[in-house]
């Protein structure tokens, strides 16, 4: 099948794992699955489509446009003739994310100094008429409603300004919608466990920042009873758990790194070889999450993270510039033998890392090297344990099936690969799962069952046409959907567009 050819996948398969035990006899559920592409709306340019929201009363899509510092809308009732609608406004500031749930938008707006308190904004979705407004913490970067609407939480991810004069606390923002106040919590009562954290992963780097001000929240996943959220901190390599009960950050969990020395991680670390292909580096990769879902399979409660990986660039005065290429470092020559030539370009040397680690006795030269992100998608547990990691399979799927897109063509070898950058569940009568991850880099999305979640099985890829960029996706199930049947929404940042794959085989 040519996976680019038409702008449509299929994904056609039989229900299996064991399903029919546990549906009724007399009531069938139909579990296959068969997404082929239904439309793509051209929302603008870059940065018109980013996070999609979708209100099931009215059945509007909500897209966040930088473009046009607005919220765009869409009426997609009828997929075969989607129709624009006045759009939203956001007056000072800029949009970030929306959420819906029970006939309410809200809307993330950063401040126009990002390093100041942001706002998020809450409408009738049907009228789009402001109803409330809420000051939360700096740069509001992502927010999500808890499944049954009461709460509404959100990642103020207080980056610093250009100049890395300015460093605002991360923190995370709990609006409750019944008896509407907010509460803003900040992570200043783990600045006194900085060693430890550090010991197990967490990066703490920033110049003259403490723990507090060093994270920055970018994601949120709330669990289905809405008693508690995590919360992806990209940059500092680590999930946060909120205890939404007493309202408080009750751990950070530190990621570790995933090392590339490993068959099963093996990567290809330069864009200059001219080849495609994995291999043995010894190189340690941080997680570094972006987006995050959270889904119980069987009363287990599960993550998924998308591991993209982000390093910091201010390149003000005096600024910070993090990450640096391997040629360019002064390596420990027992750790990394000059016979070895690890500094050729070719071999290790444009590979990316961070520079605040890996220099292990303090000496000056690198005994050890970190590069961003995972090039992967993980499942954790509901504390921070990985139950499954898939490895270098991304890499894999798309040198089999798409090798030009393999790492755009190689030429994201030497940063983060593909990189994940968005993950998504769609939960088919509790009976199945699949899951999403959408590579920023290659254009794609592939699609995994997950009903078993400590070992996903690769279905399919979706792609579009063109340089996307999917940024954001959201599923919908059969009772949400406009259509009757399930639907991946894709926004994609580059094309500034949303594509809209509908599951043709469902009831």
């Amino acid at each position: 099948m040519n996976y680019l050819r038409k702008g449509l996948c299929t994904l056609i398969f039989a229900a299996f794992l064991g399903c029919n035990d546990e549906q009724p006899q007399d009531s069938p559920v139909n579990l296959a699955v068969n997404f082929q592409h239904r439309t793509t709306l051209k929302v603008g340019g870059e940065g018109a489509a980013e996070i999609t929201a979708y209100d099931t009363r009215s059945k509007k899509l909500f897209i966040v446009n930088v473009e046009k510092k607005e919220i765009s809308v869409y009426d997609i009732s009828d997929l075969n003739a989607p129709k624009q609608k006045n759009s939203i406004p956001i007056g000072n500031g800029a949009p970030n994310s929306v959420s819906c749930a029970n006939g309410k938008l809200a809307v993330a707006i950063e401040n126009t100094v990002k390093q100041n308190n942001g706002k998020v904004h809450i409408y009738d979705a049907a009228t789009q008429n402001l109803e409330q407004s809420y000051t939360v913490g700096a740069l509001p970067d992502m927010l999500s409603f808890s499944k049954d609407g009461k709460l509404l939480l959100c990642a103020n991810e207080g980056e610093p300004n250009k100049d890395y004069t300015q460093d605002p606390e991360g923190s995370v923002s709990i609006i409750n919608t019944a008896s509407k106040t907010v509460k803003t919590l900040d992570f200043k009562s783990f600045n006194s466990q900085l060693s430890s954290l550090q010991s197990k992963g967490l990066r703490v780097f920033g110049p003259n920042a403490t723990l507090a001000q060093d994270v920055e929240p970018e994601y949120i996943a709330i669990a289905d009873n809405g008693k508690t959220a995590w919360v992806s901190l990209q940059e500092n390599n680590a999930i946060a758990r909120v205890n939404l009960t007493s309202q408080t950050i009750e751990a950070l969990y530190p990621l570790g790194f995933k090392d590339y020395s490993l068959e099963k991680n093996y990567i290809d670390p330069s864009d200059k070889d001219g080849k495609k292909e994995l291999r043995k580096v010894p190189v340690f990769g941080m997680y570094q999450p972006d987006a995050i879902c959270t889904v119980t399979i069987k009363g287990t409660q599960y993550l998924i993270s998308a591991n993209e990986g982000d390093s910091r660039e201010y390149e003000g005065t005096p600024g910070y510039v993090g990450e640096t290429r391997v040629k360019k470092l002064r390596l420990d020559p027992t750790a990394f033998p000059s016979s070895e030539d690890w500094q050729n370009e070719a071999k290790l040397g444009r590979l990316k890392i961070a520079k605040d680690l890996g220099d292990t006795d303090n000496d000056g030269d690198y005994d050890a090297l970190y590069s961003y992100g995972a090039r992967s998608f993980s499942v954790w547990s509901e504390n921070g344990n990985l139950l499954y990691d898939s490895g270098n399979s991304i890499a894999k799927e798309l040198m089999a099936r798409s090798a030009d897109r393999f790492n755009d063509n190689d030429k994201r070898s030497d940063d983060k690969g593909a990189e994940p950058e968005s993950v998504a569940v769609l939960n088919i009568k509790d009976q199945r799962y699949l899951l999403f991850v959408g590579l920023e880099r290659t254009d794609q999305v592939l699609v995994y069952d997950l009903t078993t979640p400590t070992n996903p099985k690769f279905l399919d890829i979706l792609s579009h046409s063109g340089d996307e960029a999917p940024e954001g996706i959201l599923t919908l199930t059969a009772d949400e959907s406009p259509s009757g049947k399930e639907l991946v929404i894709i926004a994609n940042e580059d094309s500034g567009t949303v594509s809209i794959f509908e599951n043709i085989a469902s009831n």
